[in-house]
């Protein structure tokens, strides 16, 4: 990927390169405009830069694993698990460290493609159960846009991404631009029929996933999934959607993106008389030298957090406590979704049913709660959805002791029993008092102030979670499954690396930082299409709908250019 820095004016500016900035980088390059995008961190190339692809454990010193040495420099990163066939693709903690006034987990990925090379892939829509439910139920503000702008947007981005999965005609989960799905193993199939048989309001479906599974085109660049699982590490198939494999490419052949890595963007320089923005202020990770970049239009993915801090840095007299921050709302409301409880079981029989392949999905069952006035009354707000996938132990999990010889060899040839895992999936209300903040008293390495994290779940997600524990043992008991286990592991909020919110989208300049095209409201040429932008959470994994918001974005920024409204 060419590399460039020969000019401080370019038409627009992408401050980021993950799901939001990879989407930006190539709409706005597709559409004719010359694009400079900054990336914090270091530049990784795909394929070039997949130092694990095609290792196996045996490849690898202690069998992959991160020694304890290596990983105390990840206290915080690591709390979300990796090992040596992904750490290069995780912070340093000491590097990009942040504070916590109670924990919370911010799980980062500092190089161009960001977490589009380690997200889980899950992909699905909003509806206007999720849109609609602020203005309702008076929570937080109201969304300014509704299923019907959005829609045309997600099919757009679908057609592209390669979406995997299963039609099922539900309100509250609106179908997409569907590719073959994947499919379910012996024991998933079981419980989809127990849950069939025993319930009205739930069906088990397989996962919605970003993995192309037929129909590639020829000269795309990415092929089928080859059932590996093993995306964390870069997928050379390209079959794993990530800016790196597809959309930072298709912006580079336009001839209209310059991409400069190692560049973290600080601030956002403000004309007070025009009322514009007229570029950024970067660091140069490497030198220490701070350099200014102009552009006409300024696109902010950089991820929730990091964009609200730009935003945060970029004061003024305009703007003394930040920019676009009339509201004060800047910098609350953080989101997230809460993960950590279900149940666990297992199924007798099936001894003579196996699986091919090592597939990067798993099952999924929609929101059930709080749909309709048809659905069972419970104690909180909103609802949640299951992910969860059934699998046969290896010999580890059938065997007393570890045998030897003979005996070992034929124990590895007959694998164990099958178990499933149900995992509950949950919205988390928007609350000002969820929110960061900026210390200036302690500066990093590059002379930028800590973030620092107060947030927690409340009672509401509290609730919830007890409810979807209750449920999993139920269904898994309902469809026949034995010693099943409830699981309720503690978490943080951070934990679902799902972060949003804290620059949130809404009518009202005095309640909310952004308008329904994603422009600040009080400098219209500066666009937050990132999870910032989120006015709530919903249930549904995300990155489908920041990718569709940022096309929609980037397609209103080029109108209003030629309309010389920017």
């Amino acid at each position: 990927m060419c590399v460039e820095s020969l000019k401080d004016t370019y038409d627009a500016i992408v401050v980021g390169t993950g799901i939001s900035g990879g989407w930006a980088a190539k709409e706005l390059c597709e559409k004719g405009l010359k694009t400079l995008v900054l990336e914090r961190g270091r530049m990784v190339e795909h394929i070039v830069d997949y130092p694990t692809m095609h290792l196996d454990p045996w490849d690898m010193e202690n069998g992959g694993e991160t020694p304890a040495e290596v990983m105390a420099k990840y206290p915080k990163q690591s709390r979300w698990g990796f090992d040596e066939t992904s750490r290069h693709f995780f912070n340093k903690d000491e590097d990009y460290d942040y504070d916590e006034v109670k924990r919370f987990d911010w799980i980062r990925g500092t190089q161009v493609g960001g977490r589009s090379l380690i997200w889980g892939k899950q992909t699905y829509r909003w509806s206007d159960l999720d849109f609609e439910a602020n203005a309702k139920e008076g929570i937080g503000v109201d969304w300014p846009i509704r299923y019907k702008d959005i829609e045309p947007w997600y099919g757009y981005v679908e057609k592209h991404v390669g979406i995997s999965g299963e039609a099922l005609g539900l309100p509250q989960l609106p179908d997409s631009v569907f590719l073959k799905p994947m499919e379910l193993n012996c024991a998933e199939e079981h419980l989809k029929k127990g849950i069939l048989n025993s319930y009205e309001d739930r069906v088990l479906t397989i996962g919605r996933v970003a993995h192309i599974t037929e129909g590639t085109k020829p000269g795309s660049g990415r092929g089928n999934c080859q059932f590996r699982n093993r995306c964390k590490r870069g997928c050379p198939y390209g079959a794993y959607f990530s800016s790196n494999s597809s959309t930072l490419p298709m912006a580079e052949a336009t001839g209209n993106m310059t991409i400069r890595p190692n560049s973290i963007v600080f601030e956002v320089m403000y004309d007070k008389d025009k009322k514009k923005a007229t570029g950024v202020r970067i660091v140069d990770a490497d030198t220490k030298e701070v350099i200014e970049y102009k552009a006409k239009i300024i696109f902010l993915c950089a991820s929730s957090m990091a964009s609200t801090a730009i935003l945060m840095q970029s004061k003024s007299d305009a703007f003394p406590n930040g920019m676009g921050n009339a509201s004060g709302e800047l910098g609350h409301n953080v989101m997230d979704h809460q993960l950590g409880g279900g149940a666990t079981g297992k199924i007798d029989g099936f001894h003579d049913k196996y699986y091919t392949g090592r597939r990067p999905n798993g099952f999924y069952i929609p929101r059930f709660r709080n749909i309709d006035s048809k659905s069972a009354k419970v104690d909180f707000l909103r609802g949640y959805g299951y992910q969860g996938g059934a699998s046969r132990n290896d010999y580890g999990g059938i065997i007393a002791e570890y045998a030897y010889g003979e005996e070992l060899k034929k124990s590895i040839l007959e694998p164990g029993e099958w178990r499933i895992n149900l995992g509950g999936f949950g919205e988390v209300l928007p609350y000002h008092e969820n929110h960061m903040f900026l210390d200036y008293e302690k500066l990093d390495k590059y002379g930028l102030p800590t973030i620092v994290f107060d947030a927690e779940f409340k009672e509401n997600e509290k609730l919830m979670k007890k409810d979807w524990i209750i449920q999993a043992q139920e269904m898994l008991e309902s469809a026949g499954f034995k010693d099943v286990e409830a699981r309720n592991r503690k978490t943080y909020i951070g934990g679902g690396i799902h972060e949003m919110g804290t620059a949130r989208m809404g009518h009202d300049p005095k309640t909310s930082v952004l308008n329904k095209y994603n422009q600040l409201h009080e400098v219209p040429n500066v666009y937050v299409t990132d999870g910032a932008c989120m006015t709530s959470s919903a249930n549904q994994n995300p990155s489908l709908t920041y990718m569709a918001l940022t096309a929609r974005a980037a397609n209103h920024a080029v109108e209003e250019l030629k309309k010389l409204n920017l």
